[in-house]
Order: structure tokens, then sequence, then C-alpha cells
């Protein structure tokens, strides 16, 4: 268990800073992140880390697929582990 809680805070905390290091290239007119990478690293399990950075750098709040995807991603994680944790023999 508590591998499975590092893992979570360590992909959150890399997802949150590649939602911030985007966004700083994206006003520098750097080379980018892509989206695809940004929206992975939020199905792998940074989900949180994605949200927090979309909301405090507001960084592709505008795009569909992460106003909406992020939370839905969200909502089926925390489904999962909600499943994972009442199912446990």
């Amino acid at each position: 268990m508590n591998i499975i809680l590092g893992y979570l805070l360590a992909i959150n905390i890399a997802t949150f800073f590649l939602y911030g290091i985007d966004k700083y290239k994206a006003r520098k007119g750097r080379w980018r992140i892509s989206e695809a990478t940004l929206l992975l690293m939020a199905v792998v399990g940074g989900s949180i880390g994605a949200w927090t950075g979309m909301r405090l750098w507001h960084h592709k709040t505008k795009h569909k697929k992460f106003k909406y995807g992020i939370p839905i991603i969200i909502i089926l994680q925390v489904a999962l582990a909600v499943y994972l944790i009442t199912n446990i023999d």
C-alpha cells in the first residue's frame, strides 16, 4: 500500500510540474509537451496533479478534452479506488 501511495504522490507531483512547464514553454514560444503526454500522465495516476496544474497556471482550461476529460478521469480513478478498497478480501 505504501508503494502505491508513493507512486501516486510522485506521479501527481510530476504531472503538476509538467503542466507548469508546458505553460511556461507556451508563453515563451518554445517546443511544447504534447497533449497526448499531458493526458497520459493524468490517466496513469496524475489526474489530481493535472487538475491542480490546470487551475493554478490556467493552462489547457479551454480545451474540451482537458476541461471535461481530466474531471472524468478523476471520477473514474476515485471509483476504481473505492471499488478496490471495498472489495479487498
